[in-house]
């Protein structure tokens, strides 16, 4: 059989037809080159990855496309497959990605606690469900007005109103798939290119990568175990400019679990109200998973804070409905309308089933009734059963989370230590590797959310499971020590 090669002016690679298959090897297909292969058919085609090609302007990550006639005869065209320099700037979650590798590995077999999503573990309740359900047997199965549903709409101006002391109107109010999306449109309708965002650290994972997509600058502002993860008010001020934009509050937080108390939250009011430029984007979807005596306090209370500030919520959390995707942005109708503006070109609005069900959750009385108070309660038992275990080992340090599900410990001490069978434990992200291969628990590094000195465990997870997941930890914990 002949061999032949494809020679570009960046690279080279080798092609050869071998029977019933087409295989392609090469220094193009990267340092660790996979053979590909596919059955003869009378027209097939395959793509082959090339080397980037330099140019002036910018790189450009090339493959040959190659096509198999029915006569065997064969043709090759080049295709530019660059991505976007936007998209580039991105980083994947890797609390998604640690979440789908830990999913794999128990659909293989693997016996892997997974403790890295931040997904409630209780079913919706029921009456949310029945909502959903009689919304499709009623016909409700059709588009939405983009913003959502009046009724929906009216629902959420009354909660704010009643359990935040905010006042809204309907046309203050966009409904979105998710408060995911809800924030990254509010990034995106008032940041400008160079802009800066402003960051408390650790933060959610995708709030950097919201400002970047945005064309603006993440401003990361660290805060220390020892102050519960809280911004520090002079800090904040020390670092804000003319591009300061947006600053983005989390309360309770994601990773941490601070609550941030009410005259701290006033000070930073005091500093952002000194900046006229400054907006402030809190996100308060965790605000009914929180435990006394630490109470909640919406941004947008605070005197003069109204005007500037674009609240985030939804029902992911509070009420169990991840997968149900709707989240909610309330603010002064010039901002909310721009929000709204963005959506009509990229979603629409969101489900109608789901916004059926988003009545009856927030119908189930004040900061979800019963209902909700029966799955904090069952957070706060896991929190004090985890603070309690982790406390007994040595070179750990805690801060006690007031909200949210999550405990993000300091276990920066084990960095250095040589883990047999394993190598050595450098950072986050190795002690969370660590432990998956050798404790087969799913945790989340630091580093993703800021901090490379903790990690981070979600307690959305049983009692049992919990304390064989802690087991688990201690053993392997205590090998490196």
């Amino acid at each position: 059989m002949a061999a032949f090669s494809l020679q570009t002016s960046s690279s080279s690679s080798s092609i050869a037809r071998l029977g019933s298959q087409t295989r392609f090897s090469g220094a193009d297909l990267g340092p660790d080159p996979k053979s590909i292969g596919f059955p003869s058919h009378p027209r097939s085609s395959l793509v082959l990855p090339l080397k980037l090609t330099n140019s002036k302007s910018r790189s450009r990550a090339m493959v040959m496309a190659v096509a198999v006639s029915g006569n065997d005869q064969t043709q090759i065209t080049e295709v530019d497959i660059s991505l976007s320099p936007r998209v580039n700037s991105l980083k994947p979650s890797k609390t998604v990605a640690i979440t789908d590798q830990a999913t794999a590995l128990v659909q293989a077999g693997v016996p892997v606690i997974r403790l890295a999503a931040g997904e409630p573990d209780f079913d919706t309740p029921s009456v949310i469900a029945e909502a959903g359900i009689n919304a499709i047997r009623e016909g409700h199965t059709r588009y939405t007005p983009n913003a959502g549903t009046l009724e929906l709409r009216e629902a959420i101006c009354y909660k704010l109103k009643e359990e935040n002391g905010i006042s809204y109107t309907p046309d203050q109010i966009v409904v979105s798939n998710g408060a995911k999306q809800s924030i990254v449109q509010a990034v995106l309708a008032v940041c400008s290119p160079g802009d800066e965002v402003i960051i408390p650290a650790p933060f959610w994972v995708s709030y950097p990568e919201m400002a970047r997509l945005a064309d603006a600058t993440p401003v990361i502002l660290p805060t220390s175990i020892s102050d519960n993860f809280l911004l520090d008010p002079k800090l904040l001020e020390s670092k804000l400019t003319e591009k300061s934009r947006l600053l983005i509050l989390c309360s309770p937080s994601n990773p941490t679990g601070s609550v941030y108390p009410k005259k701290l939250l006033q000070e930073i009011a005091q500093i952002v109200a000194r900046h006229p430029r400054l907006l402030v984007i809190s996100d308060e979807i965790y605000e009914h998973i929180i435990y006394t005596p630490a109470t909640h306090t919406s941004f947008a209370s605070l005197p003069g804070m109204w005007e500037r500030t674009l609240t985030v919520n939804g029902f992911s959390k509070a009420f169990a409905m991840t997968g149900w995707r709707l989240g909610y942005l309330a603010g002064p109708k010039h901002f909310v309308a721009a929000c709204g503006k963005i959506q009509s070109q990229f979603t629409s609005g969101a489900s109608s089933i789901s916004q059926k069900a988003g009545v009856a959750a927030l119908g189930l009385g004040y900061a979800g009734g019963e209902a909700v108070s029966i799955m904090v309660k069952a957070f706060r038992e896991r929190r004090d059963f985890l603070v309690k275990s982790f406390g007994e080992l040595s070179g750990v340090k805690i801060s006690e989370p007031k909200g949210a599900f999550y405990l993000f410990i300091d276990v920066s001490s084990y960095y250095g230590t040589e883990a047999e069978g394993f190598g050595k434990i450098e950072n986050s992200e190795s002690l969370c590797r660590y432990l998956l291969d050798k404790g087969q628990v799913a945790l989340v590094p630091g580093d993703a959310f800021g901090d490379d000195t903790c990690i981070r465990i979600s307690y959305a997870a049983s009692l049992t499971t919990l304390q064989a997941a802690v087991e688990r930890i201690k053993k392997a914990l205590v090998t490196l020590k």
